[in-house]
């Protein structure tokens, strides 16, 4: 009489398991790739969320801390995803005394705004923290009882300070986080020979 093997059953389990979690993890990143080239669409999804967990907070009246706590984290989301790769502060007297930026003629070099954050995760980061957000609100843990109205203020002055920071270090190394693409060009036929120029 042959004994049935069970180390073959015992080990099958955790294969398909393994093999489950793998498809599901590449139907996700499959679905992110899709949306990729969709950034309106991704974006109302988000704003979408935020409004849900915002209108949850508000009917609730509890999670202040929860709130708190992302508002911050979205804050340095999106200095981040407005602030340069290089930081020209940092680099200044690695490349030149007034330190790199975006051109400012139509003769010199066009370089786009590289960010630190890109788009597609700043707005992957906003999602994911949104719906954890919304997740701590069905735990009593996260209801931390405390004066919601010094939070709304101490968020105000935080953001008006680090918004300030950064408007000022656009303004001093004159750079602004918004590329559209290179500049279009023309021909121009007006002086007798076929020439490019910047188009205004």
């Amino acid at each position: 009489m042959m004994i049935p093997d069970q180390g073959a059953d015992s080990r099958q389990t955790p294969n398909l398991l393994m093999q489950f979690f793998k498809r599901l993890g590449q139907a996700y990143q499959s679905l992110l790739d899709k949306s990729t080239p969709h950034p309106i669409s991704r974006w109302i999804f988000t704003f979408v969320l935020i409004t849900m967990f915002l209108a949850r907070v508000f009917f609730s009246k509890g999670w202040y801390i929860v709130t708190y706590a992302l508002g911050i984290y979205h804050l340095n989301l999106f200095i981040a995803f407005l602030s340069p790769k290089i930081d020209p502060a940092m680099s200044e007297f690695e490349e030149s005394e007034d330190g790199p930026e975006l051109p400012t003629k139509v003769n010199e070099e066009f370089r786009p705004f590289i960010r630190r954050l890109p788009e597609f995760k700043f707005w992957y980061s906003v999602s994911k923290s949104t719906v954890i957000a919304v997740f701590c609100t069905f735990f009593e843990v996260f209801n931390v009882p405390v004066f919601w109205p010094i939070l709304v203020m101490y968020f105000i002055t935080l953001f008006c300070l680090t918004m300030k920071r950064q408007i000022k270090h656009m303004i001093k190394y004159r750079y602004i986080p918004f590329t559209h693409g290179k500049p279009k060009y023309q021909v121009d036929n007006s002086k007798g020979f076929s020439g490019a120029i910047p188009k205004k």
